[in-house]
């Protein structure tokens, strides 16, 4: 189950990195958006994406604090992953 689980949330991730390049040149698509919600979906599956967040968020506490509470509701909503 662990598996098929992580093989959706990486294929939902992709997909919103995909619509998330097509809004930086598409101007009704919130691009930055997009990448942002794909890039911590990936991060679930690839540690590396998860190292890349917390190096660039220890630089500032209070995006740092913001980062792990996405991620800790992104725990919920998913489950563990």
């Amino acid at each position: 189950m662990k598996k098929t689980k992580k093989i959706i949330i990486f294929t939902v991730g992709i997909f919103f990195i995909i619509l998330g390049l097509l809004g930086l040149v598409l101007p009704f698509l919130q691009g930055i958006l997009f990448l942002i919600i794909g890039i911590f979906l990936l991060s679930f599956s690839f540690p590396k994406f998860r190292n890349w967040i917390q190096n660039k968020a220890e630089k500032s506490s209070s995006s740092l604090k913001i980062i792990k509470k996405i991620e800790k509701w992104i725990e919920i909503i998913l489950g563990e992953v």
